[in-house]
């Protein structure tokens, strides 16, 4: 009798025990002794770690880590068999042991799961929620149609679909009817072909994606609230009809949000715009970014009383008053869920204002803005003027061409070397003789995000450099 069916027959321990099982590499009592390491119990579970320890592979090391979350029982057992196949101890490393663990993961891309783990991992997810499998068919899990690795998608604590709901087409009202909004409440400004909006982040918080039409192009706000980051994407796709309209999936990678599109269900990188599971990976499509300003109320609607905002009355039923969503989170210098963090000098949650501009990208901390500051600076070739005030998380970025600015008399306007002043729009710089600089569309991130998906590819800001 084959060894899978006397495991399946209830021999498992004799089997696994025995000198013969030790010797030969088989695939199938591997993904046997893999599953055990997260879904075994008692003596099962404890001779599926000896036998994996006496085999001394790191490719089931991916299986241990997910135990880890969702074996309590087993905690102890999988950290030191992790220890032992990979010569690692992560004793007295900050976070629970899964978060340790998982950072090893994701600092080590070349330790591949063994072909067992994904079967095991989406095992775990139909348990949590079986709608979960909407988002992986099989053709989607093949190796070179992945662009992110599959061991580090995590299950964020919520209902897959419909765990965080998106607001669709909302409700916007008058600056002068938002009695509900406080002078100092976070706001994201958006303004397209002169349609002015904002959308309060108290609110966004509790849905963290929003599909709505502005100035006549369809967009989505893409908020991840675990990263600090307000995306505005374009989601008109060149050769596809309708726009896309995206959700969150409920799913995470590496403490980032995996948004989706309802039309194909494919997973989507909320940092990069781009498909990272499912039917649109290697469709070539990136979404286009578009500025997006974070501001205080006040200031937003002194810039602009014409503006509109989002109504309190979303048709959900949640507390949406300032605080209520992540403050705790909000205050904290640690992250909820595992990321590396490069050592740059910056904390894991310092605000970073980052622009990605063709073949380069850079950070600036938010404290450059001190005060309110204007920098000139370049994005690989690209001259950039950057304005802003770290005190409202406020900054905004235009192409500058040869000209150099500095401060104008108020903050709606900056002068260039040659003493002509320019007005500061949300869509431009305007100057003298009709001249416009455009807008360029960055965004605030939490340092940790922004070094995990840009990483040396971007460029950090340093005074005086």
């Amino acid at each position: 009798m084959r060894r899978l069916t006397l495991l399946l027959a209830g021999f498992a321990l004799a089997l696994l025990a025995s000198g013969a099982a030790r010797a030969a590499e088989d695939d199938e009592l591997v993904a046997f002794a893999s599953r055990a390491l997260v879904f075994g119990d008692g003596e099962e579970f404890a001779a599926a770690v000896d036998y994996l320890a006496d085999r001394g592979q790191e490719d089931v090391a991916a299986a241990a880590i997910l135990g880890l979350r969702y074996h309590p029982a087993g905690r102890a057992a999988l950290a030191r068999l992790l220890e032992q196949l990979t010569g690692t101890s992560l004793e007295g490393q900050p976070g629970s042991t899964w978060h340790a663990w998982m950072l090893w993961q994701e600092a080590h891309p070349e330790v591949r799961p063994h072909p067992s783990f994904a079967a095991i991992a989406l095992e775990v997810l139909r348990r949590l929620d079986p709608r979960f499998m909407e988002f992986f068919p099989p053709e989607a899990l093949a190796p070179e149609r992945l662009r992110i690795r599959f061991e580090e998608i995590t299950w964020g604590g919520v209902p897959a679909l419909d765990g965080i709901p998106s607001l669709d087409d909302p409700a916007m009202i008058p600056a002068g009817a938002a009695d509900y909004l406080l002078d100092d409440d976070l706001v994201f400004g958006i303004a397209i072909n002169g349609d002015l909006r904002a959308y309060p982040l108290r609110i966004l918080a509790w849905h963290e994606m929003m599909n709505d039409v502005v100035g006549g192009v369809p967009v989505a706000l893409a908020y991840c609230t675990l990263c600090g980051a307000g995306i505005l994407y374009e989601t008109r796709v060149e050769g596809r009809g309708e726009a896309l309209r995206f959700g969150s999936s409920g799913l995470l990678y590496r403490s980032n949000k995996l948004m989706f599109d309802w039309q194909t269900e494919s997973l989507w990188n909320q940092f990069t715009g781009e498909p990272a599971v499912g039917p649109l990976v290697g469709s070539g499509i990136v979404l286009r970014q578009r500025p997006v300003a974070v501001t205080t109320w006040a200031d937003w609607r002194e810039r602009h009383p014409e503006t509109t905002v989002l109504a309190l009355e979303t048709g959900y039923h949640r507390d949406y008053r300032p605080g209520a969503a992540y403050a705790d989170y909000f205050a904290s210098p640690d992250l909820m869920f595992p990321a590396v963090v490069r050592d740059q000098g910056l904390a894991a949650k310092e605000v970073v204002f980052g622009l990605r501009l063709t073949g380069a990208a850079k950070a600036w901390p938010i404290d450059a803005f001190a005060g309110g500051t204007v920098i000139n600076d370049t994005v690989g070739r690209q001259a950039v003027v950057l304005l802003g005030d770290a005190g409202r998380r406020e900054v905004r970025a235009y192409g500058r061409g040869e000209r150099r600015f500095r401060a104008g008399p108020d903050e709606t306007s900056l002068v260039d070397q040659d003493g002509r002043s320019w007005r500061v729009g949300e869509e431009a710089l305007d100057g003298p003789g009709g001249q416009h600089l455009p807008r360029l569309a960055g965004h605030l991130a939490y340092w940790f995000a922004w070094d995990s998906y840009l990483g040396v590819a971007s460029e950090l800001y340093a005074p005086g450099r």
